[in-house]
Formats: C-alpha cells, structure tokens, sequence
C-alpha cells in the first residue's frame, strides 16, 4: 500500500481544521480562532503560538481593526487563509 503525501501547506490545514468542533471540545493547550478576510474560517491552534512574534503582529491587526468589542465573540484574525496556514506551518516546524 502506497501513502500519498500532501503538499505541506495542504497537510498543514487540514490538521488545523481537525479541531473544527465547538469550543468546548477544543484540546487543554489549544485555542481556536477564525480566520479570514471576507469569510472566516475556525481553526484549532496551540496556546504557544500566541506568544511567536510573528503572531504577535496579525493579534496587534486584530486588535486594530475589531478592537475587543465585535459580533464573532472569539478570536477572529482578518488575514488570508493561506498566509495564516503558511505561518502556522512554519511555528509548527512543519
């Protein structure tokens, strides 16, 4: 039996989209967000990535643009999909 391989990107958010549930099956250590520009999409992500610079930098964009006050009432970053899971990739060491 052969395995097929993924593109890393591809792999990469597909294991983000496994947390998919509602918050209250989100794993002890993870957090889930929504993410997108238009259309936001929920993803699981561990606590850890909160605290890497570079995610560090789309929170202040967040922050800028919803405040902490807005109708998602979760952690909702308005960035690309694919930029997301490109950064998330590489904070995993994927």
């Amino acid at each position: 039996m052969m395995a097929i391989r993924l593109p890393r990107s591809l792999q990469a958010k597909q294991n983000l989209l496994r947390g998919s549930s509602p918050a209250r099956d989100v794993r002890k250590g993870y957090v889930a967000v929504y993410v997108g520009e238009e259309e936001k999409k929920r993803f699981v992500i561990p606590v850890s990535h909160l605290n890497q610079p570079s995610f560090q930098e789309l929170l202040s964009k967040a922050e800028e643009e919803f405040g902490f006050d807005h109708q998602m009432g979760g952690l909702t970053i308005p960035c690309r999909e694919d930029i997301f899971i490109d950064l998330t990739s590489r904070l995993n060491g994927s």
